[in-house]
């Protein structure tokens, strides 16, 4: 079996590091083959910036593919960009704070999760990664969520005040990802 996902949005919303925190989750707790593949704009903050991350029982021929099992987009121009990758049946999370276009194609899965708005409400604009990487664990069961949080603590290890409200973050969107699996929409 092989998962490929595409993360998606601008610089300065974690992109790199929701991709980066799955295929090293991947690597460390499974014999899978996993390859992470950053992609940036001109600018750092503010410019473009996706990545892809395949997570196989098999050898990965490429670490791009033309068609995505799963897309992650965090704000409007990603969805339009990205959207035509979305393999058909295919599952598509959207930060639907930024994104409020209405979703044409119906041979695709929604999960929509309002991380900018849940992240401003924590305080933390920094967390909607995060929130976002919750929700794509919790409904996809990818990985086993202990083990990203494991990552994601090793990340922050010895700022006590970051890792709170990052696992509060995680835990967040784990509960979403998961609501809205048992509703169905898996």
């Amino acid at each position: 079996m092989e998962t490929n996902l595409c993360v998606a949005g601008f610089g300065g919303q974690g992109v790199m590091t929701l991709g980066k925190f799955l295929a090293d989750a991947a690597c460390n707790s499974t014999d899978k083959n996993v390859t992470f593949f950053p992609s940036y704009g001109a600018e750092q903050r503010g410019g473009t910036a996706n990545c892809y991350v395949v997570i196989s029982d098999d050898f990965i021929g490429a670490p791009l593919g033309d068609v995505m099992d799963d897309l992650i987009v965090m704000n409007a121009a990603s969805y339009h960009k990205f959207l035509p990758k979305l393999k058909p049946g295919g599952n598509l999370f959207i930060n639907s704070s930024l994104v409020k276009d209405r979703i044409e194609r119906e041979d695709i899965r929604v999960i929509a999760a309002p991380v900018t708005e849940l992240a401003f409400e924590m305080g933390s604009a920094r967390v909607l990664n995060i929130l976002m990487l919750g929700v794509y664990v919790g409904y996809t069961e990818v990985v086993d969520p202990k083990f990203v949080w494991e990552n994601i603590e090793h990340k922050f290890a010895g700022k006590e005040k970051v890792l709170a409200v990052n696992r509060e973050a995680f835990e967040k969107g784990l509960a979403i990802g998961r609501e809205q699996r048992a509703q169905g929409q898996a």
